[in-house]
């Protein structure tokens, strides 16, 4: 990783044989931006697929036979003389599979998988990230680290995709779980790629003083993975995530878990305002440039609104050169 830079403390996430420094010939940063090095993603990010069948609801409880005698008056029946197990918490009933098969469909890392050349290029850029939040090598965790912002400058640059191949990547760590926000209100995509039915989510807890966001949480059969969905449209996103109120259901998803990484997928910067919101709430943004189409005076705006985060990486995505030729993966007799 790169030294500190004037524009915001952007920082590369840096990769072996530098990706990102073909972008920045082409971008001309300069001195606003000296980019070092980058992450490719080998694949163009699909269009989301249509949400799989939720799963159907366990079968209730069957009602005790009535006694012989003569039924008691309503007012006294007590629902404590049922044999039935306390109802369990509202978060331990939400709970979905992860399709395997979407994610294989859908080019994206198979955590039941071989390694793969994604799946390793994930690997270095979660280190970078992982070592901003907890800290390590003499280095101290910076504030808020543990709280990663994905964004993009424009839709269809590979934002989403970069956010779930991250969550996942990070979830198979041994000692960090890994809570996976949908913060794209208005086009959510998260629980679509994933095979998850719509549900409540952030801006629900957002909306509803009265609401525990982590009720709203959903555990995955992927070990230290969860969701957080998007929650119900609004056309007033931006005021809740302005409102005091965001900033304390924010620390209550940190605080309740403090080996919790949490990732949001946002909106692109130049197409919605709650990116830059967001970036005020977060320790790390990484911008998902789409390489040979992100244009340098775009990467810039997105910049400048995002400057509410000190730290900001790129990521250079759906590019296929390689100026050194490697290929992760194949290594472990997997081709990538």
């Amino acid at each position: 990783m790169t030294g500190k830079k004037k524009m915001n403390k952007h920082t590369p996430i840096k990769l072996p044989a530098s990706l990102l420094e073909r972008a920045s010939e082409k971008y001309d940063f300069g001195a606003a931006l000296r980019v070092g090095a980058g992450m490719p993603a080998p694949v163009a990010d699909p269009a989301p697929t249509p949400p799989a069948v939720a799963q159907p609801a366990p079968a209730p409880l069957a009602a005790p036979a009535p006694a012989p005698v003569a039924a008691a008056p309503a007012a006294s029946v007590s629902f404590r003389t049922a044999a039935a197990p306390p109802a369990p918490a509202p978060q331990s009933e939400r709970f979905a599979h992860i399709d395997r098969q979407r994610l294989t469909a859908a080019n994206m890392i198979d955590p039941d998988g071989p390694v793969t050349g994604l799946s390793e290029e994930f690997r270095i850029v979660k280190r970078q990230l992982l070592l901003a939040a907890r800290g390590g090598k003499g280095l101290d965790p910076i504030d808020r680290g543990e709280r990663i912002l994905i964004c993009s400058a424009h839709p269809n640059e590979g934002k989403t995709f970069c956010a779930i191949n991250l969550a996942l990547s990070m979830a198979s760590e041994k000692d960090n779980r890994v809570l996976l926000v949908d913060a794209d209100f208005a086009k959510p995509s998260v629980l679509a790629r994933l095979g998850i039915p719509s549900s409540p989510g952030l801006m629900d807890a957002l909306a509803n003083p009265s609401v525990d966001v982590e009720d709203y949480v959903i555990a995955t059969d992927i070990p230290n993975l969860s969701i957080l969905p998007a929650g119900a449209q609004t056309n007033q996103d931006t005021e809740y995530l302005a409102a005091s109120r965001a900033a304390a259901v924010l620390d209550q998803l940190t605080a309740h878990d403090p080996a919790r990484i949490i990732i949001f997928d946002s909106p692109p910067a130049l197409a919605a305002s709650p990116a830059s919101v967001l970036a005020l709430q977060v320790g790390q943004t990484v911008v998902v440039v789409h390489a040979d189409v992100t244009t340098d005076s775009a990467l810039r705006d997105a910049l400048s609104l995002l400057s509410g985060c000190e730290h900001i990486q790129l990521m250079l995505n759906k590019t296929k050169f390689s100026p050194t030729g490697r290929k992760f993966g194949s290594y472990y007799g997997y081709g990538a």
